[in-house]
């Protein structure tokens, strides 16, 4: 763990720290991101999966604590693959998806959905094979489209062409976001993780909530369980971010507590238990 940010003394331990969480496990939450927090962050996004030694504390920690679920940008039985757990939750796409414990079929948001094949004509579209020469690797997410450049031969020139699908996306009407060394073309909708979260949560008999997370995105699940403190609806909560070369500054700025790369998520994971 590199430290304990400004709402836990730098002096506690991680056990200490997470004492909100771990005073009631069958009232507390576990809320994990995936790329970057339990799985390591690798050159192809379609390689990346969860160690066996973190998945193995997931499911004991699925065992004792009232809610366990993994929120991702991916699509959420993209998601349960790569955890390989069915007995938990996930929430997918950035919150458009909720995939709820052993279900068969993604909740997913009509006004989202309605947008399906206008992403996947795009997508379609803005792969040219110049993009495809320089590298550019698209994911389909169903309601989302994402661009990646990370590994590709030269990276400037990749992600300059990523750039160029960001404007033509802007232009016909969709909205961007970036994330590492992606670009995700998504419906013009609210859409978050915050969102997702706040979906899980509805109608759990939970009172405390520890998320874990590594990017931008993972921000707008930290403010709105703050907003569940604030409405009452929670009576703890407590935001961790995963620190990295990569991680934005506002990430570990919002965060109660920092841990060092998905090594001290592992070591977060075995303080719950």
């Amino acid at each position: 763990m590199r430290g304990i940010l400004d709402l836990v003394s730098p002096a506690a331990t991680l056990v200490e720290a997470l004492e909100p969480i771990r005073s009631d496990p069958s009232g507390a939450a576990v809320l994990l991101d995936i790329d970057g927090t339990l799985a390591p962050i690798v050159r192809h996004a379609d390689d990346a999966h969860v160690p066996e030694t973190t998945r193995m504390l997931l499911i004991e920690i699925a065992g004792r604590y009232g809610l366990v679920g993994c929120v991702s940008g991916r699509r959420a039985s993209t998601a349960r693959q790569i955890v390989a757990i069915g007995t938990i939750a996930y929430v997918g796409n950035h919150g458009g998806e909720l995939l709820r414990p052993r279900a068969t079929r993604a909740e997913v948001d009509p006004e989202l959905f309605a947008w399906t094949a206008r992403v996947r004509a795009f997508a379609q579209r803005a792969m040219t094979p110049e993009r495809q020469r320089l590298r550019v690797r698209s994911e389909d997410k169903d309601t989302i489209a994402a661009f990646h450049w990370r590994g590709a031969h030269d990276e400037d020139a990749a992600a300059a062409a990523v750039a160029e699908i960001a404007e033509l996306a802007q232009r016909e009407g969709f909205a961007v976001h970036w994330g590492r060394k992606v670009l995700e073309v998504r419906p013009p909708v609210r859409l978050d993780k915050g969102l997702g979260v706040t979906a899980l949560l509805r109608g759990s008999p939970v009172t405390a909530a520890l998320y874990v997370g590594d990017d931008s995105t993972d921000v707008d699940a930290f403010r709105a369980l703050r907003q569940l403190i604030d409405s009452g609806r929670l009576s703890a909560v407590l935001c961790a971010a995963v620190s990295s070369d990569e991680a934005p500054a506002e990430l570990e700025q919002e965060a109660d507590l920092t841990v060092e790369g998905t090594r001290g998520v592992r070591e977060l994971l075995e303080a719950l238990l």
